[in-house]
């Protein structure tokens, strides 16, 4: 079996603005088809977005709603990916622990309510 695409379907409310924020977040461009859309960046798939007019947001941690998913983003600058991200719409879960080295990570909820972290290493401090 050859798997063409590798692609993570959120459930939304808003379907547009869903999308929208999604494809800011990964420099993509969004091809809609009516209760479907799909992020695609450079020409290939990466996010898909369909409508659930009943959508109800996960609680994150601990609600009665929990999460089922979400993404770990790697980014190389977290001051500038969490200002791009927060512009976009996301709003922060959890703040980061704040490591002295190795890595970190900060907990975001994007418009529809699903958490994601950006994640970044940590140099290491010379002493």
């Amino acid at each position: 079996m050859r798997i063409m695409h590798q692609v993570v379907t959120f459930d939304a409310a808003d379907l547009a603005a869903e999308s929208r924020f999604w494809a800011g977040v990964l420099g993509g461009e969004v091809d809609a088809d009516g209760d479907w859309h799909m992020v695609m960046v450079d020409g290939a798939p990466r996010v898909g977005v369909q409508l659930a007019p009943g959508h109800t947001p996960p609680e994150w941690p601990d609600g009665p709603t929990p999460q089922q998913v979400h993404l770990d983003l790697w980014v190389e600058d977290f001051a500038e990916a969490h200002e791009h991200v927060t512009a976009l719409g996301a709003t922060v879960l959890k703040p980061a622990a704040g490591n002295p080295s190795g890595d970190d990570f900060q907990v975001y909820a994007d418009p529809a309510g699903h958490p994601f972290c950006l994640c970044w290493l940590v140099a290491k401090q010379r002493g």
